[in-house]
């Protein structure tokens, strides 16, 4: 007995389906929230807890003694909505194929710490002031308790505004913001996970704001995808690129922030006009205010510190089945060495 609701944030729209009779009560799009189901458990808190940071990003629960596996999920409809009033019983979790029984389940709105990374290098000449509103519009969407801090990048990256629950702070250093010289991408995600390390709340997230691919970082591709499998950051990422390029790099820059985007968790928007970018921004924001939270423990294993891969399925009644319903959650972690 539940309603199912798809949140419209683009279009101002809404649609319910009933399967039955339901006690949530229907809210307008001004008042959207997710109210806690009783006797729910903080998970962040409870898995935290049970496991020690090591790795990339302290708080990690990837790589450490895994007694419960924190898993953020997105589920979203074919039009990028979010989708609110499931239970623990629509879930399936697996490891490595193997079925997890959710030992935590909770969509509660719980805060989270955000990182910007806004590129300013030449190209982005015209479009600074187009990237603060799109940080604006995220954060009215945001828990008023997230914490944010920004990073910019050109040549290198460089930590703009430390961790701060004041949004206008963000926005003010933007106002002096200058575009100039190169785009050291890959470098700037590797400084937002390293700064990840002193986040105050399990859930993480990194919001990339580029208009090309990477041509000036000291780290690899292949560096920052390991950097993030040992972390519990979730990538998002949105991105304007011209059509015609003058370098391979600029070609591959849609392919690479949606790699790294996929492996994290997270979601790459590829658009064609940078106007575009605040109402994607804003979508982002309120779609992180809708996630689930499930938490599993894992089967007893060997401490091997190996990759073991994770799978969210949705198990949904026979009415709903047609509906295309996307979960969004990260691929794995690393097993303990100890």
């Amino acid at each position: 007995m539940f309603r199912v609701r798809a949140i419209s944030f683009l279009a101002g729209l809404s649609f319910t389906v009933t399967l039955a009779p339901a006690a949530l009560a229907q809210a307008s799009l001004d008042d959207v929230h997710v109210t806690p189901r009783e006797k729910t458990v903080n998970v962040a808190t409870t898995a935290y807890g049970a496991a020690p940071a090591t790795g990339v990003a302290a708080g990690s629960l990837i790589r450490a003694k895994a007694d419960l596996v924190l898993v953020p999920v997105s589920i979203t409809d074919d039009r990028y909505r979010p989708i609110i009033g499931l239970d623990q019983e629509n879930f399936q979790l697996f490891e490595n194929k193997k079925p997890q029984e959710i030992k935590h389940f909770s969509s509660e709105d719980a805060p989270v710490s955000v990182g910007f990374l806004v590129d300013t290098s030449g190209s982005m000449a015209d479009k600074v002031e187009r990237a603060r509103e799109a940080v604006q519009q995220f954060c009215e969407e945001a828990n008023p308790q997230d914490e944010f801090f920004l990073i910019t990048f050109s040549n290198k990256p460089e930590l703009a505004t430390d961790f701060t629950s004041r949004p206008e702070e963000i926005e003010n250093d933007l106002l002096t913001a200058r575009s100039k010289g190169y785009t050291s991408l890959l470098d700037a995600i590797f400084l937002g996970l390293d700064k990840m390390r002193t986040a105050h709340y399990a859930r993480k997230a990194l919001l990339i704001l580029s208009d090309g691919g990477d041509n000036h970082s000291r780290y690899s591709e292949r560096d920052v995808r390991a950097a993030i499998k040992e972390s519990d950051v979730t990538v998002y990422a949105v991105g304007t690129f011209d059509r015609w390029v003058a370098t391979e790099e600029e070609r591959l820059g849609p392919e690479l922030l949606a790699s790294i985007a996929d492996l994290s968790g997270g979601h790459s928007f590829t658009l064609t006009n940078f106007s575009e970018v605040p109402s994607v921004t804003r979508a982002i924001g309120r779609q992180l205010r809708f996630q689930y939270m499930l938490a599993y423990q894992p089967d007893a294993a060997p401490n091997d510190g190996k990759w073991r891969k994770i799978k969210v399925k949705l198990r949904l009644p026979h009415q709903l089945r047609s509906l295309l319903f996307h979960a969004e959650s990260r691929p794995g972690y690393f097993a303990s060495e100890q």
